[in-house]
């Protein structure tokens, strides 16, 4: 067991700096494209790389053939469209927002949501204890010293798009833990790139506009994203979280905005000041709090939040 768990956690590490560095991709990607551009892109490979791996994935998987058996195609669908809608609005917010704030600031904002999922469970008649709270108050004052500078008015657009990310990311979230006990979760992954690829396609078309040469100017970035980030690192995560303790893994995957903060120094030379280094640190803690296992509290299954959008 304890070699299962080591290579489990091993895959999510793996998941989490592939996550962390994939800023930087994104990043980079916007310099000759658009944000919509970049997304269409991105999820359309992504859900031409997840066909192979549905087959692979259900190959080893008992749980993916059961939960396959029982649903239906218009349920998967529905699924897909709804979870496809969230994912384009989160993935938009995020990558507008890179093009105007550094990665590793827009790698801890992303993780906001964390913090924001309880906190939304409440207008569903759930209950949150003090661990949460603490966690909420330690995430905003961490915020309020990443993004602020002088004030609420302080707040740059990148940073405040990223921080729209994050309540989009809650709601797809919540979207996929809604669905994901009744649809298989490999197959609901791959129609949502597909749905938010055929939305994003919109805007690139109308407003973007992009050239070919310069699409494969960034064809580099793209790849990174959706074969690595959305592709190999989503089925690390679906693995290794079979052999990783919920909370364990979570904590984990966290680290993706540890990865994001040293890949943005390393490789784009983007330093944080002091201010902003002490608010990572601040909603590192809070983020790592949030995920402590809590008796009173069910908090959401980590294995049914695994389809979020990098």
């Amino acid at each position: 067991m304890k070699k299962q768990a080591f290579k489990g956690n091993i895959m999510l590490l793996m998941a989490a700096f592939i996550w962390g560095t994939a800023f930087v991709a994104q990043s980079e990607g916007m310099e000759f494209i658009g944000p919509f551009t970049f997304n269409a892109i991105r999820n359309y490979i992504a859900f031409i790389v997840l066909i192979p791996l549905i087959f692979i994935i259900h190959k080893f998987s008992n749980e993916s053939n059961s939960v396959k058996k029982n649903s239906s195609k218009k349920d998967v669908i529905k699924a897909g469209i709804c979870c496809g809608c969230m994912l384009f609005l989160a993935s938009s917010f995020q990558q507008i927002g890179i093009k105007y704030t550094s990665v590793g600031k827009a790698g801890f904002i992303t993780t906001f949501y964390v913090i924001i999922i309880p906190v939304l469970g409440l207008f569903a008649g759930k209950r949150i204890g003090i661990k949460i709270i603490i966690s909420l108050i330690g995430a905003v004052l961490g915020l309020y010293l990443l993004c602020m500078s002088g004030g609420v008015e302080g707040i740059s657009k990148g940073d405040f798009y990223i921080l729209l990310c994050a309540f989009c990311n809650a709601f797809h979230i919540l979207t996929v833990d809604h669905f994901s006990p009744k649809v298989d979760g490999v197959v609901l992954g791959c129609i949502q790139f597909l749905v938010c690829a055929l939305i994003s396609t919109i805007p690139m078309v109308y407003i973007e506009i992009p050239a070919l040469a310069d699409i494969l100017k960034s064809m580099g970035s793209i790849l990174y994203a959706a074969v690595l980030s959305s592709g190999v690192a989503y089925t690390l995560q679906i693995f290794g979280q079979r052999y990783t303790e919920p909370v364990v893994a979570s904590l984990l995957m966290s680290l993706e905005s540890v990865f994001s903060v040293l890949a943005g120094w390393i490789v784009l030379h983007q330093i944080l000041t002091l201010k902003e280094t002490l608010g990572c640190i601040i909603v590192f803690a809070a983020v790592t709090l949030a995920q402590m296992p809590d008796s009173k509290i069910k908090l959401f299954k980590q294995k049914k939040i695994s389809d979020i959008l990098n």
